[in-house]
């Protein structure tokens, strides 16, 4: 068998290595030449798999190592025979991680108390449930928006509703062009301009579910009333260098980009190929995952509970670093190559549980870091 991968996916060798010949190749720039003697394709967002990418090819199986599936052309694979996965949840917990991080280095920022704010999530699936969960522990008031699920202790609300009533937005739906629940510019001009002044707005589900052009004029016509946060962006990997000017951060794409997210993304599309191939799946995450934690976090014990809350966070899921080096990226000779090459060489982001803390255990902060996953050290 011919596996053809992403070579950008962590642990192919030890996950996929038995199955035949592997072949690793930069995701962003496969062909179809590449891609035509392959038995098995694995991708992650950056790929599309479109008709041309796999005409005349002996595809049986593609699988994308992401949650959502709108880089590749479904219809062309049922045509032609070819099974697809995805790994939904994978990243999940990540994503959540870096909404709940954001939201207390703007709490701390702004001087305001979680139990002040009400957080509307748009979209409940894998990933908005876990911000949920998350935010829920911080103390947000919740608030949900989904034409499919509804979560027990998150009330729903309609999109119009949301936007009059929550000081917060975060969107985790997958990009859906066109039916009863499109997802494309499901914030246009109109709903931003609903968005209450002082709103914080984030996007971690894919760059066209907010119209960037729309978002861009709103910043620039009502400044200090819209507080956004970006980590995905239309055009990618050319975006918007005026945008990112105006958003309070930016992020290249990077907010499911945790070790362990992309570790259960791998996992789990070896899983689902062994169920197509009808054989026993003998590897598991456990016995391939690099050994090793993180080294303990410190944080001054003197500062206050949302100070070491912030302090915390940005130290395990660094998005003024990120931020920073988005905000670089743009003064280089290919922009979108940097924007890549940001991706690509990410440095490793540990998940909240794989982290200990060193913190006197009666500091007022732990009750809300242990429940975030944070363990002492």
């Amino acid at each position: 068998m011919r596996l053809l991968a992403d070579e950008n996916m962590p642990l192919l060798a030890e996950f996929f290595g038995d199955f035949g010949e592997l072949r690793a190749l930069p995701g962003r720039h496969m062909s179809p030449a590449d891609v035509q003697a392959a038995d098995v394709l694995l991708v992650r967002s950056v790929t599309p798999v479109s008709r041309e990418l796999v005409a005349g090819s002996s595809l049986r199986w593609v699988g994308t190592a992401t949650i959502g599936t709108d880089h590749i052309d479904k219809a062309a694979l049922s045509e032609q025979g070819i099974a697809l996965a995805s790994a939904p949840g994978c990243n999940a917990r990540a994503v959540g991680e870096y909404v709940v991080t954001a939201l207390a280095m703007l709490a701390h920022e702004q001087a305001w108390l979680p139990q002040q704010r009400t957080l509307g999530i748009i979209g409940l699936g894998n990933t908005g449930s876990a911000v949920a969960r998350l935010a829920a522990a911080m103390g947000f008031r919740l608030l949900g928006c989904d034409p499919a699920v509804e979560l027990p202790g998150v009330p729903a609300r309609t999109l119009p509703e949301l936007l009059a009533e929550a000081d917060i937005l975060t969107l985790h739906v997958p990009l859906l062009k066109d039916g009863p629940h499109a997802t494309r510019n499901l914030l246009g001009e109109a709903e931003l301009s609903a968005l209450r002044s002082g709103s914080i707005l984030f996007n971690c589900s894919r760059g066209s579910v907010v119209d960037n052009a729309a978002l861009d004029r709103l910043l620039a016509t009502r400044p200090g009333q819209l507080t956004a946060i970006l980590d995905v962006w239309e055009g990618e990997p050319r975006i918007s260098a005026s945008l990112l000017e105006k958003v309070h951060t930016g992020t290249p794409h990077v907010a499911g980009y945790s070790q362990e997210g992309k570790w259960r993304g791998t996992a789990m599309l070896y899983q689902r190929l062994c169920e197509f191939l009808g054989q026993p799946a003998t590897v598991s995450l456990e016995s391939v995952q690099p050994a090793g934690l993180p080294a303990p976090l410190t944080v001054d014990a003197a500062l206050s509970a949302p100070a070491v809350l912030a302090s915390v966070l940005l130290q395990a899921c660094p998005l003024r670093r990120d931020d920073a080096a988005l905000r670089a990226s743009m003064n280089a000779a290919d922009p979108a190559a940097a924007f890549d090459a940001l991706r690509k060489n990410y440095p490793p982001r540990r998940e909240f549980t794989a982290h200990r803390l060193v913190l006197p255990a009666d500091h007022s902060a732990w009750p809300v870091l242990s429940a975030l996953g944070f363990r002492p050290g």
